[in-house]
Protein backbone atom coordinates (compact mmCIF):
# COMPACT_ATOMS: atom_id res chain seq x y z
CA UNK A 1 0.00 0.00 0.00
CA UNK A 2 1.12 3.66 -0.74
CA UNK A 3 2.85 5.27 2.16
CA UNK A 4 2.01 8.97 2.44
CA UNK A 5 5.07 11.14 2.43
CA UNK A 6 5.57 13.61 5.45
CA UNK A 7 7.09 16.32 3.38
CA UNK A 8 4.71 15.98 0.18
CA UNK A 9 2.18 18.76 -1.24
CA UNK A 10 -1.22 19.24 0.60
CA UNK A 11 -3.46 16.65 0.37
CA UNK A 12 -6.40 16.77 -1.81
CA UNK A 13 -9.76 18.70 -0.56
CA UNK A 14 -11.64 16.09 1.58
CA UNK A 15 -14.30 14.08 -0.21
CA UNK A 16 -16.96 12.27 0.94
CA UNK A 17 -16.28 8.97 2.57
CA UNK A 18 -19.34 6.40 1.21
CA UNK A 19 -20.72 3.76 3.17
CA UNK A 20 -17.62 1.29 2.14
CA UNK A 21 -14.98 3.32 2.84
CA UNK A 22 -16.48 3.87 6.26
CA UNK A 23 -16.58 0.21 6.71
CA UNK A 24 -13.26 -0.33 5.63
CA UNK A 25 -11.75 2.37 8.15
CA UNK A 26 -13.37 0.65 11.06
CA UNK A 27 -12.15 -2.33 10.08
CA UNK A 28 -8.52 -0.99 10.12
CA UNK A 29 -9.00 0.81 13.10
CA UNK A 30 -9.77 -2.45 14.57
CA UNK A 31 -7.40 -4.66 12.84
CA UNK A 32 -4.45 -2.64 11.03
CA UNK A 33 -2.99 -5.61 10.11
CA UNK A 34 -5.87 -7.41 8.20
CA UNK A 35 -5.66 -8.50 4.55
CA UNK A 36 -6.63 -6.40 1.79
CA UNK A 37 -8.68 -10.70 0.96
CA UNK A 38 -10.45 -10.53 4.72
CA UNK A 39 -11.33 -6.49 3.89
CA UNK A 40 -12.47 -6.85 0.57
CA UNK A 41 -14.81 -10.22 1.81
CA UNK A 42 -16.02 -7.92 4.86
CA UNK A 43 -16.91 -5.42 2.81
CA UNK A 44 -18.37 -7.55 -0.21
CA UNK A 45 -16.21 -6.10 -2.80
CA UNK A 46 -12.87 -7.44 -4.85
CA UNK A 47 -9.92 -7.71 -3.75
CA UNK A 48 -8.63 -4.92 -6.32
CA UNK A 49 -11.30 -2.79 -5.23
CA UNK A 50 -10.57 -3.21 -2.05
CA UNK A 51 -6.82 -2.23 -2.58
CA UNK A 52 -7.87 0.85 -4.56
CA UNK A 53 -9.97 2.19 -1.96
CA UNK A 54 -7.24 1.69 0.93
CA UNK A 55 -4.86 3.69 -1.16
CA UNK A 56 -6.62 6.16 -2.33
CA UNK A 57 -7.85 6.90 1.70
CA UNK A 58 -3.88 6.60 2.39
CA UNK A 59 -3.19 9.46 -0.64
CA UNK A 60 -5.99 11.34 0.58
CA UNK A 61 -4.82 11.84 3.87
CA UNK A 62 -7.55 10.17 5.60
CA UNK A 63 -5.71 7.26 7.04
CA UNK A 64 -2.66 8.80 8.44
CA UNK A 65 -0.54 5.61 8.91
CA UNK A 66 -0.91 2.29 10.48
CA UNK A 67 0.57 1.39 13.88
CA UNK A 68 0.27 -1.33 16.87
CA UNK A 69 -1.41 -0.08 20.37
CA UNK A 70 0.71 -0.34 22.87
CA UNK A 71 0.71 -1.55 26.13
CA UNK A 72 2.86 1.10 28.33
CA UNK A 73 3.07 -0.33 31.40
CA UNK A 74 3.87 -3.80 29.94
CA UNK A 75 6.57 -1.79 27.69
CA UNK A 76 8.75 -0.25 30.47
CA UNK A 77 5.92 3.02 30.25
CA UNK A 78 4.40 2.64 33.43
CA UNK A 79 3.26 6.29 34.18
CA UNK A 80 1.65 8.37 31.87
CA UNK A 81 0.28 12.09 32.42
CA UNK A 82 -1.42 14.91 30.60
CA UNK A 83 0.67 18.07 30.61
CA UNK A 84 -1.40 21.37 30.09
CA UNK A 85 0.93 23.92 28.48
CA UNK A 86 0.64 28.00 28.38
CA UNK A 87 2.65 29.40 25.68
CA UNK A 88 3.82 32.78 24.32
CA UNK A 89 1.06 33.67 21.42
CA UNK A 90 2.09 33.03 18.41
CA UNK A 91 4.76 30.81 19.25
CA UNK A 92 2.85 26.89 18.32
CA UNK A 93 4.99 26.06 15.56
CA UNK A 94 8.53 26.10 17.56
CA UNK A 95 6.81 24.94 20.70
CA UNK A 96 5.55 21.93 18.86
CA UNK A 97 8.61 20.82 17.14
CA UNK A 98 10.41 21.08 20.44
CA UNK A 99 7.99 18.90 22.09
CA UNK A 100 7.67 16.25 19.07
CA UNK A 101 11.54 15.96 20.58
CA UNK A 102 11.04 14.93 24.11
CA UNK A 103 10.90 11.20 25.28
CA UNK A 104 7.39 9.39 25.34
CA UNK A 105 5.76 12.17 24.10
CA UNK A 106 2.79 10.17 22.50
CA UNK A 107 0.07 13.09 21.60
CA UNK A 108 -0.05 16.95 20.88
CA UNK A 109 -3.00 19.35 20.59
CA UNK A 110 -3.19 22.93 20.50
CA UNK A 111 -6.75 23.64 21.69
CA UNK A 112 -8.85 26.48 22.87
CA UNK A 113 -9.68 26.96 26.68
CA UNK A 114 -7.64 27.57 29.75
CA UNK A 115 -4.66 26.26 28.34
CA UNK A 116 -2.90 26.51 24.66
CA UNK A 117 -1.36 23.16 24.57
CA UNK A 118 -2.21 19.45 25.58
CA UNK A 119 0.51 16.72 25.66
CA UNK A 120 0.48 13.19 26.73
CA UNK A 121 3.59 11.37 27.49
CA UNK A 122 4.67 8.31 28.44
CA UNK A 123 7.39 7.53 31.26
CA UNK A 124 9.26 4.71 32.60
CA UNK A 125 8.37 6.15 36.00
CA UNK A 126 7.26 9.42 38.31
CA UNK A 127 10.84 10.39 38.21
CA UNK A 128 11.41 10.32 34.86
CA UNK A 129 8.10 12.14 34.21
CA UNK A 130 9.35 14.65 36.90
CA UNK A 131 12.83 15.13 34.97
CA UNK A 132 10.68 15.81 31.67
CA UNK A 133 8.54 18.53 33.04
CA UNK A 134 10.78 20.06 34.85
CA UNK A 135 13.90 20.37 32.76
CA UNK A 136 13.09 19.61 29.50
CA UNK A 137 9.71 21.52 28.92
CA UNK A 138 10.18 24.09 31.68
CA UNK A 139 12.98 24.61 29.94
CA UNK A 140 11.69 25.83 26.69
CA UNK A 141 11.72 29.53 26.53
CA UNK A 142 8.54 29.58 24.69
CA UNK A 143 6.76 27.68 27.99
CA UNK A 144 5.21 30.03 30.41
CA UNK A 145 3.42 27.80 33.19
CA UNK A 146 2.68 23.97 32.96
CA UNK A 147 0.22 21.65 35.02
CA UNK A 148 0.68 17.25 35.10
CA UNK A 149 -2.45 15.55 35.04
CA UNK A 150 -1.24 12.23 36.40
CA UNK A 151 -2.84 9.32 34.67
CA UNK A 152 -4.35 6.36 36.98
CA UNK A 153 -6.04 4.24 34.64
CA UNK A 154 -6.22 4.40 30.97
CA UNK A 155 -8.40 2.82 28.40
CA UNK A 156 -8.04 2.78 24.37
CA UNK A 157 -11.53 3.26 23.14
CA UNK A 158 -12.68 0.46 20.04
CA UNK A 159 -14.13 1.97 17.23
CA UNK A 160 -17.52 1.25 17.40
CA UNK A 161 -19.57 -0.69 14.51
Amino acid sequence: MAERPQDSAAPPPPRPLDAIDQDILRILQADGRASIRSVAERVHVSRANAYARINRLVEDGVIRGFSARVDHERAGQGTSAYITLKIVQNSWRTVREQLEELPGAAHIALVGGDFDVLLLVHTPDNRALRELVLTRIQAIPQVLSTRTLLVFEEQDLEPRN
